[in-house]
């Protein structure tokens, strides 16, 4: 089995306003194959947030290390780490953040113009990923003239515009209307599937959870089975 993600005894720790410390990752492993969509649960606080940014660059473990796709993500510049998350690493966050002032296939050929593609090659790119998640009609609308879950989908195609190993979605259908997020939901299984990239969702949907391949669950610090781990409890 191929592993696209690769996480090896993290731990993250933080300095309170007391100066004490706050461990919020204590010992985290976790492989994630080609194709497959895990969902992370877990209360709020718990550092679900957290786990998302080390894997995908953002953050710096202060004990462990990621693989991505092959690549270690820690070691390297922070052009480095830069690079990696371009060509490797796709983000979906709560909130769409996309730029307000350009069009859908704007917002979707852009960190691919940011990768150094030509304009025609990163629009007809953008086009193709846009018309996968049903936006065909769409991109050349800006944010503003789109729904809710029309910019959460441009949202998703960009994060995929550059054929990553890894998608990192954090409580992506959050912000969303129960019809929208269910939408999204089924087409982030289809993906994962379709375009047998690796995907780690964190969620307090238990909807999308169900949708994923593995449940895990982060409590106190630690991953677990999230069935094994409620049977316990």
């Amino acid at each position: 089995m191929q592993h696209v993600l690769e996480a090896h005894d993290l731990l993250k720790t933080f300095r309170g306003g007391d100066g004490s410390l706050i461990t919020v990752l204590n010992g985290v492993h976790l492989s994630v194959a080609r194709g497959e969509m895990v969902a992370v649960v877990g209360a709020s606080g718990a550092g679900k947030s957290s786990l998302l940014h080390v894997l995908g660059a953002l953050d710096a473990p202060s004990r462990g290390y990621v693989v991505v796709d092959g690549v270690p993500v820690q070691g390297g510049d922070d052009v480095a780490r830069a690079r990696l998350r371009n060509r490797k690493i796709g983000f979906v966050f709560q909130f769409h953040h996309l730029l307000r002032e350009f069009s859908a296939l704007e917002n979707v050929a852009m960190p691919l113009r940011i990768a150094g593609w030509d304009t025609r090659k990163a629009q007809s790119r953008a086009a193709e990923i846009l018309a996968r998640v049903g936006l065909e009609a769409r991109m050349h609308h800006r944010p503003a003239e789109l729904s809710g879950g029309e910019q959460q989908r441009t949202a998703v195609a960009r994060a995929l515009a550059a054929d990553p190993a890894i998608l990192l979605a954090d409580e992506p259908s959050g912000n969303l209307d129960h019809a929208n997020a269910e939408r999204l939901h089924d087409l982030l299984a289809t993906l994962a599937r379709d375009l047998e990239i690796g995907m780690v969702v964190v969620t307090h949907n238990a909807s999308l959870a169900a949708r994923a391949n593995r449940v895990l669950r982060l409590d106190d610090g630690r991953l677990f089975d999230a069935v094994a781990h409620e049977g316990v409890a």
